[in-house]
């Protein structure tokens, strides 16, 4: 038995890994799945920043439209931008071996990410970017070190600067992160930037599982049943066994 639990342990640290965030404190989301007005501003942020390059390949557009409560005629003017139709999936163009060439990496589907990574690892990524010289796009992030995706929301957020604390004596360089500043604003303050990440982490909460909030209702319905249905099994078993001594 002992052996067991401890291979399932190991089986589960690789998991932990990815939700830790690497060591940075991960930030709550809060993501409210019933804020279908947040949901729809982060469907339009998510068509607008980030569907050049990502994709959501398990996603349609009708289907979002019909639980976010967006009418086809605004689907076809203010979501599909490249002449599709509502039943499309949210798919972009761009090719695999461009984004190799591009970004050094394949561009990852995000469908699930929040189910992978999870909201809160998302909602602190997106604001985490920070300057940094060395690396290709001039920037990096504290939730993903050594990142290759560009901060395309720069120019909302602006920029940021890492905080390190100061080195031991006698280390060299400096101490862990701890934190980060802003340096140069962007176009939107901070509330309203961090108001825009919550919107795309609620939609990206949502598209990696439509049916949530649905069968969180249903099973509130269950659980009802089986304790009405618990009431009459009891007296049920009550009568059977009640001249059994």
């Amino acid at each position: 038995m002992s052996k067991l639990v401890t291979a399932l342990i190991l089986m589960l640290c690789p998991l932990l890994a990815l939700g830790a965030g690497g060591g940075v404190p991960l930030e709550k989301a809060k993501v409210d799945l019933r804020d279908k007005e947040a949901m729809r501003r982060g469907a339009q942020y998510f068509v607008d920043h980030c569907m050049g390059c990502h994709s959501l390949q398990f996603q349609r557009y009708n289907r979002m439209g019909q639980d976010l409560g967006i009418p086809e005629p605004e689907l076809r003017e203010r979501f599909i931008y490249d002449g599709g139709r509502p039943g499309d999936l949210m798919e972009n163009s761009m090719r695999a071996e461009d984004a190799e060439k591009w970004f050094g990496t394949a561009i990852p589907d995000l469908t699930l990410v929040t189910r992978w990574r999870s909201p809160d690892w998302v909602y602190t990524y997106l604001k985490s970017y920070y300057l940094d010289p060395s690396r290709p796009w001039g920037v990096n992030n504290a939730v993903f070190a050594d990142v290759g995706m560009p901060h395309v929301l720069a120019p909302q957020q602006g920029l940021q600067k890492a905080v390190y604390e100061e080195a031991k004596h006698g280390e060299e360089g400096h101490g862990p992160l701890e934190g980060l500043e802003l340096v140069e604003e962007g176009s939107m303050s901070p509330e309203a930037y961090d108001q825009m990440v919550y919107d795309l982490t609620a939609f990206l909460t949502y598209v990696g599982e439509p049916i949530a909030e649905k069968r969180r209702e249903l099973g509130v319905y269950v659980l009802l049943f089986l304790g009405v249905l618990f009431v009459f099994a009891y007296a049920l078993k009550k009568e059977y066994w009640k001249d059994i001594h």
